[in-house]
């Protein structure tokens, strides 16, 4: 969690299959941000291995965001589960991000 970095998570189990439909759409998105927004983190954790004991998990997916400075606070992701609803959320919500054309 540096606190340098935004940082944009999902939980998921790996038996859910809202998770795996997600998988794809999410990969692409981290694949897309790669190169140009370096200090945004595309992480995922599963969570039937691993407990935060910070984020309360209410259904998987739940997708979290920690903006950078601000790691005391994150936020729920609550848009489209599409790559242009992450893409909004992220050039509304990210430090320094670079816009990119879908």
């Amino acid at each position: 969690m540096d606190d340098t970095k935004d940082v944009l998570v999902e939980f998921y189990a790996p038996w859910c299959g809202h998770c795996k439909k997600l998988t794809p759409i999410y990969d692409e998105l981290a694949k897309k941000l790669q190169a140009t927004n370096p200090n945004i983190v595309i992480a995922k954790m599963d969570s039937t291995a691993n407990e935060v004991a910070e984020v309360s998990i209410q259904g998987f997916p739940t997708i979290k965001f920690w903006k950078a400075g601000s790691k005391s606070a994150p936020m729920d992701y609550s848009g489209e589960r599409d790559l242009k609803g992450f893409m909004e959320f992220l050039e509304k919500n990210a430090s320094g991000f670079v816009k990119e054309e879908l």
